[in-house]
């Protein structure tokens, strides 16, 4: 792995690790956190109540940059991962579920974004 590589792979986690945070304070309790699968990876699942998210950690220089870095793909991706996971946890199929983003920049409190989007299915 390149010295650029270990960098940002360090950042993304540093980003993931502050929006674990900010959702462990808002009363979530994190049930897996770079979640794998073949068709890609979750960077969070949170539960709260009787609600699943699956949520996208972006971090970036400006909030906009983050927006814009999630793409129809990206939110595909999330969603097939979705459906696995949800295959293989059965119990957690009579719980709502949505998809958040939360966005990560320098020198500001995680920006937590609920149902921040929907993909197509």
């Amino acid at each position: 792995m390149t010295a650029e590589r270990r960098r940002a792979y360090r950042f993304g986690l540093r980003a993931e690790t502050a929006a674990s945070l900010r959702l462990l304070l808002k009363g979530y309790r994190i049930l897996a956190r770079r979640y794998r699968t073949p068709a890609g990876e979750i960077d969070l699942i949170v539960k709260r109540g009787k609600l699943i998210a699956f949520v996208e950690v972006k971090a970036r220089r400006s909030v906009a940059e983050a927006i814009e870095a999630l793409t129809p793909r990206a939110e595909q991706r999330i969603a097939t991962a979705a459906d696995l996971w949800l295959a293989r946890h059965p119990a957690a199929n009579g719980l709502m579920m949505r998809f958040d983003l939360v966005l990560v920049v320098p020198w500001r409190p995680p920006v937590h974004m609920p149902d921040a989007f929907r993909p197509l299915r």
